[in-house]
């Protein structure tokens, strides 16, 4: 089940948000009637998990046992180190071991067993599908056990409450990844205020804006040019088709993102940002710190720094999480390429460009070009299909243009516009200009402007994308094959 489809929107969230505003009451009479009930969370955080499982189990029933399991695992060594004084490092080299043995057969064992045969050695490749998600609660459930370990956090006593932590429907399948030290609180004690509500809804729907209306859209342009086998792919067309997915990418996981946020919001969970306009960057290192956070933080934290950070072997250190960063995005060589290709890329700025005063509009441009050449080897599983593309892209092409091309372009003029546009941080500037125009943001009337203007915009959010939802046959966000 995915969040931009009708059956989600208008059955399973509808269903959701009565049995969840039911668990609130009761959970309400409980806590004041009942002065032996120990937490006032009982019943809603019941339903979250319910519908949690149901959600994931949509898709794939069997694979729900599978992170029954995990969380079952973890929770189990969690409460080892809790409990443990001599045994502590073993029990976290456990639960990292079976973490990662498992995210390493059902995501890497056919990989691996394709390079064994490349080399002439005879072995059987598995024919495993990938549990969806499974990238993302795994890393949840190593940031839980770490944090318990360095005791950040405590470990969580109830099973249901670890359950609820990793199972969490809106950030289940594709993040952001969120840390155990962000919502522990907030599992068994959480408020939640009118402001919350209003705020999530209006960041979820941005987020099907985003998904439906602009991802969506650019999809299509994308696989017009890029799935066409580049045979008769013009120049113009390479480059406008990785230009589709360059924003596609963008809008369909920030969109994801900012549905999580808003679902979690409603729910008095405050995830953290994900994403933070990375087209805008100045480099290729600010690029990183503004797209995909959760996952950049991970690495530096759990990762990076544990190797020794910049204190010692950096490039090394560097190296090797870009290496695994490509690895986490798939079992491909295109993908580890990807992730050395970048790593790369911030040592060298690191040492050079960075260090010499380059103007900021010259960092800007180059950083863009090298993002949307990065988005090329993303995008190509086939290497040779890699290939072909960037001899087409500078200039091995039949022509240089073409009329499909051109009609791409005019077409879809306005697409192209909003695209851009939206990458920018557009929002926060009409903010500030109407906090200065009506009085600040603590003005009734710009209260007043702002609630209009939530209810305006979610209303034609919605019917435009429930327009656009009938009849479409692929809304899968590409994050949830991560």
């Amino acid at each position: 089940m995915v969040f931009a489809d009708l059956f989600f929107l208008f059955a399973f969230l509808p269903a959701f948000i009565i049995c969840y505003m039911a668990g609130v009451l009761i959970d309400r009479w409980l806590a004041h009637d009942h002065a032996s009930i120990p937490t006032s969370n009982t019943v809603k955080n019941l339903v979250l998990i319910v519908f949690s499982l149901i959600f994931y189990a949509w898709g794939e029933p069997v694979y729900v046992f599978l992170m029954l399991l995990s969380v079952l695992m973890n929770y189990i060594v969690g409460r080892a180190m809790d409990n443990a004084t001599r045994w502590r490092k073993l029990a976290l080299g456990v639960g990292v071991a079976c973490n990662l043995g498992v995210l390493g057969v059902f995501k890497y064992a056919s990989f691996f067993a394709e390079q064994v045969n490349a080399l002439g050695l005879p072995c059987a490749i598995p024919d495993i599908a990938l549990p969806i998600g499974i990238s993302f609660y795994t890393f949840q459930s190593l940031s839980y056990l770490v944090d318990v370990y360095r005791r950040e956090s405590p470990a969580q006593r109830s099973y249901w409450g670890l359950l609820l932590y990793i199972s969490m429907f809106p950030q289940l399948i594709a993040g952001p990844i969120v840390r155990y030290d962000t919502v522990v609180n907030e599992i068994h004690k959480r408020t939640i205020t009118s402001d919350d509500v209003a705020q999530g809804i209006t960041r979820f729907m941005l987020g099907l804006a985003k998904k439906v209306i602009i991802a969506n859209q650019l999809s299509e342009i994308a696989k017009q040019f890029l799935d066409s086998g580049n045979g008769d792919l013009t120049t113009t067309g390479a480059w406008l088709g990785i230009l589709a997915f360059t924003f596609q990418i963008y809008y369909d996981f920030s969109g994801y993102s900012d549905m999580a946020i808003g679902i979690g919001r409603c729910m008095g969970f405050r995830f953290n940002e994900n994403f933070n306009h990375p087209y805008c960057c100045s480099s290729i290192t600010d690029f990183w710190r503004r797209w995909h956070m959760s996952l950049g933080s991970f690495f530096r934290d759990y990762v990076y720094i544990p190797m020794g950070g910049n204190r010692r072997h950096q490039w090394f250190n560097l190296l090797t999480v870009w290496f695994l960063t490509g690895m986490w995005h798939g079992a491909s060589w295109n993908f580890i390429l990807w992730g050395l290709y970048f790593g790369v890329i911030l040592m060298i700025e690191k040492y050079t460009l960075l260090r010499w005063g380059i103007p900021a509009f010259i960092m800007h441009i180059y950083s863009l070009i090298l993002v949307v050449l990065g988005w090329a080897i993303f995008y190509f599983v086939d290497m040779n299909a890699m290939g072909r593309f960037f001899m087409v892209a500078f200039g091995n092409a039949k022509e240089f243009t073409n009329i499909i091309t051109e009609t791409a372009v005019m077409n879809n003029f306005w697409l192209w516009i909003v695209a851009i546009v939206f990458a920018m941080p557009v929002r926060k500037w009409a903010d500030t200009l109407c906090q200065n125009m009506m009085g600040g943001e603590d003005s009734a009337f710009y209260r007043f402007t702002v609630m209009s203007a939530r209810i305006v915009f979610s209303i034609v959010v919605l019917i435009v994308s429930t327009a656009l939802l009938v009849g479409a046959t692929n809304n899968a966000f590409l994050y949830t094959r991560f």
